[in-house]
């Protein structure tokens, strides 16, 4: 009986993740007998210090094979996993179903001290019972080839970012820079778009806009085509477009429509999230930047408690394939005909398929977990972010898979001698996927009711004609999620890779993000410049995009992971070693003339990485400025800071002059013997209410914050949290303030305890 009590008594299984928080979910679909452990991401990397590698952590020399050792700090984590290993009758490395994934597995495999039959790999794409509990049933072994594509991207990265930044260090002169395989690249993209804005130069043009009338309504045409040929930016100057006016105004007779057509179409939905496409839509619907967006589907993948259940809500989120799978498929299909009805679902289901090859299809397209767990109905559990994205990603799996919308479209041509004017409008007549999501940024518009029911030959008046002057703009500025479109289309990075590679360039201070766009810093430009000079094929798009290919190619069996890093390492040694001998110290020039001695300001970077701008005829002259004295959107010439100011000197009452110093604008004492310095305070010119003697001014607190206060500060303590209006509250007599509100700017009592508010009119001077 003891024998048989012993043979039926087994340890529980182990299943380990890398997230504690993923932990918890799949504790509560497992049950009691497995335990669940996580690794905390990675457990070994390539040494930072190791002399036989050249401190690379892997050997050129030996066909690059890496020397991986456990990360310091991790071997508590290391000890824990292997004393529960040992004591579990099976192993099972959860690890997410990517090549980052596959490589933890692997690491956390080679750190375990336990036989090899008792270690297997498990991969599943959503964390779900089923989903969960078919992959413990259906086990694998580790995928070499995944993990030495992985690995091969390791190497190459250390490779590019060990070699080059010492190019820029020396060219530069600062070791706080850094170069990067794909991050370099993604630099060079907005530095070139940058270049592109200030070589623009603004073409004219106009457009002619006539206002018609039939049978009491009113509609709007525009001038389409002269002589039968298509205008499009063709009227070049007001002289052109008077003469079209003067035309049509004048025209002896009633205009007559020419031509009218009328056309259906059916508008398709569009394919579920993959990473790429979740980032922009959160970007554009949200405000959500690229890093945020990952961050929040990470927690909706790993696991929110729902009535004390931990349940992940979504799928993997990091993916470029559009594949649904067919449980999936009907959940939505169940889910649609019961609450939209028969005419939302299509006769066949919709199949997406991705024009790349290299999608990894063992993922699904990123969509919920449980169709029919909508938004609104676990509201109450999430924050305000998670709501917001598992609502985008929700409305959009479902829309994928309903019915196009039906779009009627109407073209009206109304013909005068050589020029036909056209009217269009369209209306929804069915909504199909609309009802649910709508990938335009503005509903549809139903407009059918501005144009009149018009036939051929019907005669319309013109009541006006207005000419309107255009001009051509320049490209827009990139910002993350225009930025992370151009990455995948030209086949740059891959999903796990676009959140750090936007975060790194804004972290090294190359890129600077203002109102959402990325704008390069003097520094950004500089560094992109020498190494597009230097290193050809490193920054090239194609060649960057050909090495993704190869790493896809490594996980396919298709390539030998050493072989390509040895066909890149050789001539990319070269052309480094070439840098270093042969190129010279760059001088970072910008166009600000030196307020003081006439040279220009150069860039200067602190050994904390500060940047500011220092003047190139130091050390004869030390003038020292704030970037902030570059123009923000081209680096253009500013005017000379050094003007009076109408203060005078509180130490010896000479005249002060203003200037710019690394920490931004001060004044500083004409007198020679006195140089007496002090912050400027930009002021609002109302007097301080509590002391009758100072002046209210903007100042900062120490984390950036603008507030205003008594500039005989610390003598005097009054503060505001808004600007002064310099009015008084005709309540309680307290100072108005302008408030800042979403609704609209107010005026508003500053006493807390006053609700006087009324609305804010800004002030218009006229220039005469």
């Amino acid at each position: 009986m003891a024998a048989k009590a012993t043979e039926n008594k087994k340890e529980k299984a182990l299943v380990i993740v890398e997230s504690p928080a993923k932990s918890k979910t799949i504790r509560k679909i497992l049950g009691d007998d497995y335990q669940i452990e996580a690794s905390y991401g990675h457990v070994r990397n390539l040494p930072t210090k190791d002399p036989t590698t050249e401190n690379l952590g892997f050997d050129i020399k030996n066909h690059f094979q890496p020397k991986f050792e456990i990360i310091p700090g991790k071997q508590a984590v290391v000890k824990k996993l292997n004393d529960m290993a040992k004591k579990a009758d099976k192993v099972y490395l959860a690890s997410d179903p990517d090549r980052e994934g596959e490589a933890i597995a692997w690491h956390v495999r080679q750190i375990l001290k336990v036989p090899d039959d008792k270690i297997c790999r498990i991969v599943f794409n959503e964390i779900t019972p089923k989903a969960v509990k078919h992959s413990v049933e259906n086990p694998r072994g580790i995928d070499m080839d995944m993990v030495q594509a992985q690995q091969t991207r390791q190497i190459l990265d250390k490779l590019v970012g060990y070699k080059l930044s010492p190019v820029l260090w020396k060219q530069i002169g600062n070791r706080n820079l850094s170069a990067g395989r794909v991050q370099s690249v993604a630099l060079r993209m907005i530095c070139e778009r940058e270049e592109e804005i200030e070589a623009f130069v603004p073409q004219e043009y106009w457009s002619i806009h006539a206002n018609f009338e039939k049978d009491g309504k009113s509609f709007e045409a525009e001038l389409s085509k002269i002589k039968g040929k298509a205008v499009e930016k063709t009227i070049k100057n007001s002289e052109e477009a008077q003469k079209i006016v003067d035309f049509l105004t004048n025209y002896p007779s009633d205009f007559e429509v020419s031509k009218v057509t009328k056309k259906s179409t059916k508008r398709k939905p569009t394919a579920p999230f993959i990473t790429s496409t979740m980032q922009r839509a959160a970007s554009s619907k949200l405000g959500f930047g690229v890093q945020k967006t990952m961050q929040v589907a990470q927690k909706l993948y790993e696991g929110i408690e729902i009535d004390g259940t931990p349940v992940g809500l979504i799928t993997y989120m990091r993916t470029d394939s559009v594949r649904v799978s067919d449980d999936a498929q009907n959940m939505a299909k169940d889910y649609i005909l019961a609450n939209y009805g028969e005419k939302y679902y299509p006769a066949k289901p919709n199949i997406y398929v991705k024009g790349k090859q290299n999608v990894q299809d063992a993922h699904e397209a990123i969509r919920p977990s449980y169709p029919d767990r909508t938004p609104e109905s676990i509201k109450k559990y999430l924050d305000n972010d998670q709501y917001k994205l598992y609502k985008l990603i929700w409305e959009k799996f479902m829309s994928s898979q309903m019915s196009p919308a039906e779009i009627a479209n109407k073209t009206v041509e109304i013909a005068a001698d050589d020029y036909t004017l056209k009217a269009g409008t369209s209306k929804v007549t069915f909504d199909g996927f609309l009802k649910v999501y709508n990938d335009a940024d503005d509903d549809e518009k139903e407009a059918d009711a501005k144009i009149p029911d018009l036939n051929e030959g019907d005669k319309v008046k013109c009541l006006k004609v207005d000419p309107k002057q255009h001009f051509t703009q320049p490209p827009p500025r990139y910002n993350e999620a225009s930025l992370v479109k151009a990455l995948e289309e030209y086949g740059i990075g891959r999903p796990s890779t676009y959140a750090t590679i936007i975060t790194v360039i804004q972290t090294r201070k190359y890129v600077e993000k203002k109102d959402k766009a990325l704008h390069p810093t003097l520094l950004g430009r500089t560094v992109s410049k020498q190494l597009v000079a230097q290193f050809a094929d490193i920054m090239d798009y194609k060649f960057t995009a050909g090495m993704e290919t190869k790493l896809d190619q490594i996980a396919e069996k298709k390539a030998v992971w050493n072989d390509v890093l040895q066909d890149f390492y050789t001539p990319f040694i070269d052309e480094v070693n070439k840098a270093l001998q042969t190129g010279e110290r760059v001088k970072i020039e910008s166009k600000i003339k030196c307020p003081n001695c006439g040279k220009p300001m150069v860039l200067r970077i602190g050994k904390n990485g500060s940047q500011f701008l220092g003047c190139s005829g130091y050390p004869d002259c030390k003038t020292m400025m704030s970037l902030n004295a570059l123009s923000e959107q081209s680096g253009e010439e500013q005017t000379n800071e050094s003007e009076i100011s109408e203060e005078k000197c509180e130490k010896c009452g000479s005249d002060m002059i203003f200037k710019t110093g690394p920490y931004g604008k001060y004044m500083e004492c004409t007198n020679e013997n006195c140089k007496h310095r002090k912050p400027y305070r930009k002021s609002t010119g109302v007097k301080c209410p509590k002391c009758a003697e100072g002046t209210i001014v903007e100042r900062k607190s120490k984390r950036g914050t603008v507030f205003y206060g008594c500039d005989k500060y610390p003598n005097c303590d009054f503060v505001l949290w808004n600007e002064p209006t310099g009015e008084t509250c005709p309540e309680c007599g307290s100072l108005l303030v302008k408030k800042v509100l979403k609704k609209g700017d107010v005026i508003a009592c500053s006493n807390l305890k006053c609700n006087y508010k009324k609305e804010f009119e800004e002030k218009i001077e006229n220039e005469n």
